[in-house]
């Protein structure tokens, strides 16, 4: 059974607003990813390098190849006062 013209032009809006949609938030996620995919199921050790990550080069998903750390390094902990 044809489809009536009628209702082709409402789905083709359809269709190409979800393509939008995804393709729009596929790249505000990889931009805010430095150009990487998400990262799923993460444990704590991965949450732990990302934090050292993140105070060794200043970015989150960044990573150093030099094989000694900076001279900050040794006074940026990442070990916080707590109160007692």
């Amino acid at each position: 059974m044809p489809v009536p013209f009628e209702a082709v032009i409402p789905m083709a809006i359809v269709g190409v607003l979800f393509a939008v949609t995804g393709t729009g938030y596929s790249a505000v996620s990889r931009l805010a990813n430095e150009g990487k995919p998400l990262r799923h199921n993460l444990d704590e050790w991965e949450r732990m390098m990302m934090r050292r990550d993140l105070r060794l080069t200043g970015t989150k998903r960044g990573q150093s190849r030099d094989a000694v750390a900076p001279e900050v390094f040794a006074t940026n902990s990442g070990w916080t006062a707590e109160r007692i």
